[in-house]
């Protein structure tokens, strides 16, 4: 099976339907049989998911800079938890332990790690599936915008087909499965 990297919020404050959002996502990876890669955080929707998988039987590898370690913010629960010097090391560590990503909504952190991947698979450096999770629309007007992009042409409409949408989280493992 593979390893599937799931970007989301990492937030304290997250409205409840989130939580169970990223649960379902972890306990949906372990009965596929995938592993869990993950941000390595124990809160928010980066604990969810992690207890999500784990619960259900799955295995988790957990990839964090020291300096969120320090804030004791670690999964120290991870199968594998794997420390890095800093935010961009982190993210270049869980792109290689990678088979494909879900990104579940989430802010900055989410955006970036997302528009990372997704701008490397434009380049052509891996040709991972990327899937975003858009439950109720959250990232609808996101995307509205970027494929206003492709409008203008900022962006090739074969960079637009390399991101995968699905309404639910069932449905976005059923596209990477098939990509896989």
């Amino acid at each position: 099976m593979a390893n599937v990297c799931v970007f989301c919020a990492s937030s304290r404050t997250l409205d409840a339907r989130w939580l169970a959002l990223a649960t379902e996502t972890g306990e949906e990876l372990a009965r596929r049989g995938h592993t869990l890669v993950s941000g390595g955080g124990c809160v928010g929707m980066m604990g969810a998911v992690v207890q999500g998988a784990r619960a259900a039987g799955g295995r988790t590898v957990g990839v964090i800079p020291q300096s969120l370690v320090d804030l004791e913010v670690a999964d120290l629960d991870s199968d594998e938890l794997l420390v890095t010097d800093s935010l961009a090391s982190r993210k270049t560590l869980m792109d290689e332990k990678s088979d494909a990503f879900v990104a579940l909504p989430g802010g900055l952190g989410t955006l970036d790690e997302l528009f990372e991947v997704w701008t490397t698979a434009t380049l052509a450096l891996h040709a991972k599936p990327m899937v975003i999770v858009d439950v109720d629309g959250f990232y609808r007007p996101l995307l509205d915008w970027i494929r206003g992009l492709g409008e203008q042409r900022f962006l090739k409409p074969a960079a637009l087909d390399l991101l995968l949408v699905a309404d639910s989280v069932p449905a976005a493992l059923d596209l990477i499965d098939t990509r896989l």
